[in-house]
């Protein structure tokens, strides 16, 4: 047994050692093959948003519906992402990394198949099974790639098409729907998909790091259940998707799920999700705060392109090149945010980016066909600046340890999620 394990680490080093050897620009390329999969991710997710319209028309129902559309995507990723570390380090980054982009091109080949909103639905949470392991997989993959004096590097390039994604998405999205229907805006994630897939196999190394321990199956089950529940409970307020006894069992479901689990943790020594990190203040002070923010992260994308295409009578086109300046005013706001921080700290800015960020996410409230477009322009670069560079200025990790890093990784990831799914709101 020990001969065989030394032989097997032995030949996987020698082929890492041979793809470093054959591509000294592997680590560079690494990072470019992992953000390719990203920027899929993001584009996708955003151009759906451009879509709406066009989607409640094709499958005759009402566009607030199509709400579960995006929010079923966000609970499979709510869902998911826990299990991502310990699934990378039990059978290796690499293989986790282009087994999820599978299920995510998967998934996205039935979305453009789906004949219903039932199906789309189905269809975008196996998505999001696989959109949830890439994100965090795709961070341990360029960490364990490069040495630490260049991870800050590495990770702005990585994050960097992330932030590109929904400048490109709106007007791709726009383009497609006025020359192709509606399919193809999933449909263009295959070439996408495999070029990324095909790059990860030739630059990313294949790691095989000690076995993570038994897995938190119970933990992982009662948490997806919870979750599940609350999502479905809250998303089906106001809409008559469910009857009033089906809301009521998904409460008593998540609240009896949540309640198990908060039970089950207290006698883990690593559950799945460490609630017990919410004791630390900056962390939770952070969750607190940023949830409500990202609240309007999941807000804007549902209603912006309902208010401008349905309300204002603009073609999806004209729509998606006007929705991408807020996705501008968001990349400015990643150049100037420590400066920011540097001359006024932490508490008034994030003071003055809530305050003034609510204002501005309400302008839309008060756009009417006669409303200038620069205006309109203007007012979402603002709204994106101002939610870019409150979320920046976080110091949610200042005071977590460093053998806990990866548990409140995986716990912000949750909130956020959830918290952003909140946002999409049901109708009065």
């Amino acid at each position: 047994m020990g001969v065989s394990s030394s032989s097997e680490e032995i030949a996987l080093a020698a082929e890492a050692e041979i793809q470093t050897t054959a591509s000294p620009w592997g680590p560079r390329m690494a990072i470019l093959a992992v953000a390719s999969a990203l920027f899929m991710q993001s584009i996708d997710s955003t151009a759906l948003s451009t879509a709406l319209p066009t989607l409640a028309r094709a499958f005759a129902t009402n566009p607030i519906h199509l709400k579960l559309a995006l929010t079923s995507y966000i609970m499979a990723l709510a869902v998911f992402v826990p299990a991502s570390g310990w699934a990378a380090d039990r059978f290796g980054s690499r293989r986790v990394f282009m087994a999820a982009m599978v299920v995510f091109l998967l998934g996205s080949v039935l979305c453009g198949l789906s004949q219903s909103l039932a199906q789309l639905v189905g269809s975008r949470i196996l998505q999001g099974a696989g959109g949830a392991m890439m994100t965090p997989v795709g961070r341990i993959i360029v960490v364990g790639s490069h040495p630490r004096e260049q991870l800050l590097k590495a990770m702005v390039w990585l994050t960097t098409p992330a932030m590109l994604g929904p400048i490109v998405a709106p007007p791709l999205s726009g383009f497609i729907l006025s020359v192709a229907d509606w399919p193809w805006i999933f449909y263009i994630n295959v070439p996408v998909g495999i070029a990324g897939m095909i790059a990860v196999r030739r630059f990313v190394p294949r790691k095989r790091l000690p076995h993570p321990g038994r897995f938190d199956g119970r933990g992982f089950a009662l948490a997806a259940v919870a979750i599940s529940a609350m999502m479905i409970g809250a998303e089906s307020v106001g809409v008559d998707l469910l009857p009033v006894w089906a809301q009521i069992l998904a409460w008593t479901i998540a609240i009896a799920a949540g309640v198990s689990y908060l039970r089950h943790a207290r006698v883990m020594e690593r559950p799945v999700l460490n609630l017990n990190l919410l004791k630390v203040r900056t962390l939770s002070v952070n969750q607190t705060g940023g949830s409500l923010m990202r609240m309007t992260l999941g807000a804007t994308p549902f209603l912006l392109p309902l208010l401008l295409q349905a309300g204002l009578g603009w073609s999806p086109l004209k729509a998606g090149l006007v929705t991408m300046s807020s996705a501008f005013g968001s990349l400015g706001a990643r150049f100037g945010a420590q400066s920011l921080i540097r001359k006024f700290g932490f508490r008034l800015t994030l003071i003055a980016t809530s305050l003034v960020g609510g204002l501005v996410i309400m302008a839309p409230g008060w756009f009417r066909p006669s409303t200038p477009v620069v205006v309109i322009v203007v007012m979402l670069a603002l709204g994106g600046w101002l939610r870019s560079n409150h979320l920046t200025s976080t110091l949610a990790f200042a005071d977590i340890p460093d053998d806990k890093v990866s548990q409140a990784s995986s716990l912000t990831s949750v909130v956020q999620q959830m918290a952003q799914a909140l946002g999409i709101p049901s109708p009065a």
